[in-house]
């Protein structure tokens, strides 16, 4: 048994939880996500919890068992409280801001570069226009909007210059050394 998959997902206040057929959905103060079960694994709510249940013992089913669960899980607690991913920019003159419903770049390219934000992803830039805070609903969404982002500039292996992660550590590589 899934250890994940056993765990019961407890219902904030303010956040219902419908299940129909193979279809969930979750409601919020910060929206509506929806998701679709796939394979033999049933979703229940019982007592409050989210409770998910497999019907066979099969290795697909035993995949699915915590997978759903945990996706689940990231629903509730995104329309609840929402996900929020921040970027770091490093270099000289590498800088970004938000215009509308896009982020603008200038990363050291001889062009500007321009990101369109899909909806349910808001961006926030701060004064030095160097940190991305990226918030929204949608765990999956959002990491994949980020990973985007990084891949405009990833950081390089000998300065560090790029996007990068908050927190993210980044091993660089010696320079040559000069003749003696």
């Amino acid at each position: 048994m899934s250890r994940i998959g056993k765990k019961p997902i407890d219902i904030p206040s303010g956040v219902t939880v419908a299940v129909d057929n193979r279809s969930i959905t979750v409601k919020g103060p910060k929206g509506q996500l929806s998701h679709t079960c796939a394979g033999n694994v049933a979703v229940a709510i019982e007592d409050g919890k989210v409770v998910v249940t497999r019907a066979t013992d099969t290795k697909a089913d035993r995949a699915l068992h915590g997978l759903l669960r945990s996706l689940v899980a990231n629903m509730v607690t995104g329309v609840s409280q929402g996900f929020t991913r921040v970027l770091e920019i490093k270099g000289v003159g590498y800088r970004s801001q938000v215009k509308g419903n896009k982020l603008a770049f200038t990363l050291g390219y001889s062009h500007p570069v321009e990101y369109d934000l899909p909806a349910g992803i808001a961006a926030t830039v701060d004064d030095k226009q160097t940190t991305i805070t990226l918030t929204g609903i949608d765990k999956q969404l959002l990491g994949q909007v980020a990973a985007k982002l990084r891949e405009l500039r990833p950081p390089d292996a000998y300065k560090g210059k790029g996007i990068r992660y908050a927190g993210e550590r980044i091993k660089l590589k010696a320079g040559k050394t000069g003749k003696k």
